[in-house]
């Protein structure tokens, strides 16, 4: 009855909301700290907060199609024109409208080994074959390999990448771009990259504009704290921008949303005060690891991936949490013993630390 290809699909499974917390185990809502998402502890930014007001009673009307000051402040942050950029639903659209442009029965995407789930299902709404590397990092010669093997039709590298929380340096990604044929695509996924201060890891969107094979994702859902919003942008070379123009559909965007997007834009203080807290907060998790011998994975982002060796099962820890009110994502259906964990607030982090200890 339906597209045959959605048999071998699995359902994107999305972090437990607090509803659920609060149903199955009685807690109040008050009490459930929700570690699981990445979402960002401090919110939104107040000014983002006072315009959605300002625009509430908008609601009724259709968004500007152009989205024509959201492209202003982008461009200007970025120094790109505005035909080389596309907004969507969330850098998840993009990520459909690419699949849409490039994809069908015959072709293969190539991802690291544990990254973003629905590269993967993107790929398989359409048949096409998904290759993977040996590493959940993105390693140069795997990936050079796999690229000489398979020529994929799209090379998706995540950095940072979600859910391990490691970078890749830029001139590993050149390479790979530089191994890549002018004929496939190339996705930079940088959906965390305001958290990153490493020159050798930080990218920006220029680093790519002169290929006309490569587009840059970036998102308002982490640092900018719109993830219930769903604002997020692709960049790249106007040839490809016109291509998934062709599969955008209209008024991709809500109003509140195209409102809120152009407040945070312009907030730069919310930001720095986002990653300001977040790097201060990983330091005490990154310590509390070294102290209890738990093995991590060096974070770009604003959250932690914590490993743990046998007897320790990160599905019974990860669950021992919810039943406490805490919220984190077990990276079990990852093929890791490993839990995920957003960088909370320092109440939050302090509740959820002392009730790790208990279970370590």
């Amino acid at each position: 009855m339906f597209n045959r290809y959605l048999n071998d699909i699995k359902v994107y499974e999305a972090g437990k909301p607090i509803e659920l917390v609060v149903r199955e185990f009685g807690i109040d809502a008050k009490d459930v700290i929700k570690l699981a998402s990445n979402e960002n502890p401090l919110g939104c930014s107040p000014k983002v907060v006072e315009v959605i007001k300002k625009n509430a009673t908008k609601a009724s009307i259709y968004p500007d199609d152009s989205m024509f000051e959201l492209k202003e402040e982008l461009c200007k942050r970025f120094n790109i024109e505005k035909n080389q950029l596309i907004i969507g639903a969330g850098s998840d659209q993009i990520l459909e409208f690419l699949s849409h442009a490039k994809l069908n029965s015959n072709s293969k995407i190539l991802t690291s080994n544990v990254t973003f789930a629905m590269y993967e299902i993107y790929a398989k709404q359409f048949g096409a074959k998904v290759i993977k590397t040996a590493s959940y990092q993105h390693i140069v010669s795997e990936f050079k390999d796999k690229i000489a093997q398979e020529n994929p039709d799209i090379v998706y590298i995540c950095t940072p990448n979600n859910p391990t929380g490691d970078a890749t340096k830029k001139e590993d990604i050149l390479e790979i771009i530089q191994a890549t044929s002018k004929e496939s695509l190339v996705v930079v996924d940088c959906a965390y990259m305001e958290y990153v201060e490493d020159e050798e890891y930080k990218l920006s969107p220029n680093d790519f504009i002169e290929f006309e094979n490569v587009i840059y994702l970036g998102t308002f859902s982490k640092a900018y704290g719109l993830g219930g919003m769903r604002v997020g942008y692709g960049i790249a070379n106007s040839s490809i921008i016109d291509v998934l123009y062709k599969v955008r559909p209209p008024f991709n965007i809500t109003t509140l949303s195209l409102a809120a997007a152009i407040e945070a834009c312009r907030d730069e203080e919310f930001v720095k005060k986002s990653i300001k807290l977040n790097k201060e907060q990983m330091k005490r998790y990154i310590e509390f690891a070294n102290s209890n011998n738990i093995e991590y994975i060096p974070s770009f982002t604003n959250f932690i991936t914590l490993k743990f060796k046998k007897p320790q099962d990160s599905s019974k820890i990860a669950n021992t949490l919810m039943k406490n009110g805490i919220i984190v994502r077990d990276l079990a259906s990852y093929g890791l013993n490993a839990i995920r964990v957003t960088i909370g607030l320092e109440e939050q982090n302090s509740k959820l630390l002392e009730a790790l200890s208990k279970e370590i």
